[in-house]
């Protein structure tokens, strides 16, 4: 029997791989705010019901019936996050805890309805794809962090991380959302960058610039593709 928790711990492992991180338990209990002791427990049970391997050097990975069923969740909650977005006018840095809550909840029929609506391809409002997306294909694509942009040139934002709502607030206020453009003036000593958004000139961080992927704007600025 599939149950939240399973699902919970699938969706993660998913989503984790989408960053690019490597899953290890201690990345799972962070992720999901839940105990080592438990994320141990978790995982002994997803590998005895043939949904997750983990390796000897303690790499969690997810089987082709865990990713069967991650891919499934995580597409049912992106169609959550549209909903609420585009049919209820929800912001989009507040979708995502609100999916999370209702994923479990809905029924196959209501989520086809969804699909039949909103259709499967469009991106969530954080700008992400419905299935989650290596940082390796997404600069196959000429995306590029923010934290890794050139002075003088302009781009469009084209996702922000979507687990962390205070970010999103953030941003927001900054001017900095899916599909916004700016500038940047200036990279600073401090490993700052200065800005100019819809907001006026703003100032960010290496940390926050680290968690929006953007597409040079313009014939301007070269930028070398990592693979």
């Amino acid at each position: 029997m599939i149950t939240v928790s399973k699902e919970d711990y699938l969706k993660a492992i998913l989503e984790a791989e989408g960053e690019g991180e490597q899953v290890i338990a201690a990345r799972l209990a962070h992720w999901l705010s839940v105990s080592a002791p438990a994320v141990t427990m978790a995982l002994r049970r997803l590998k005895r019901d043939g949904l997750v391997s983990v390796r000897n050097d303690g790499r969690v990975q997810l089987t082709a019936a865990g990713r069967k069923i991650a891919r499934r969740l995580a597409i049912r909650h992106h169609l959550i996050e549209r909903m609420l977005h585009e049919v209820f006018g929800m912001q989009w840095y507040k979708v995502h805890d609100e999916a999370e809550r209702l994923e479990h909840a809905v029924s196959s029929d209501f989520e086809a309805m969804l699909s039949h609506k909103l259709g499967r391809g469009g991106p969530c409002p954080h700008g992400n794809p419905p299935t989650p997306e290596s940082p390796r294909v997404r600069r196959k694509r000429g995306l590029l962090l923010l934290s890794e942009s050139q002075a003088g040139c302009r781009y469009a934002v084209q996702s922000v991380y979507e687990r962390d709502r205070k970010l999103g607030e953030f941003l927001e206020k900054l001017g900095i959302r899916p599909g916004a453009e700016l500038t940047v003036t200036q990279r600073n000593y401090d490993d700052t960058l200065s800005l100019v958004t819809g907001a006026g000139r703003v100032s960010l961080g290496h940390s926050a610039a680290e968690k929006v992927w953007v597409a040079p704007n313009g014939s301007n600025c070269s930028h070398q593709k990592n693979n």
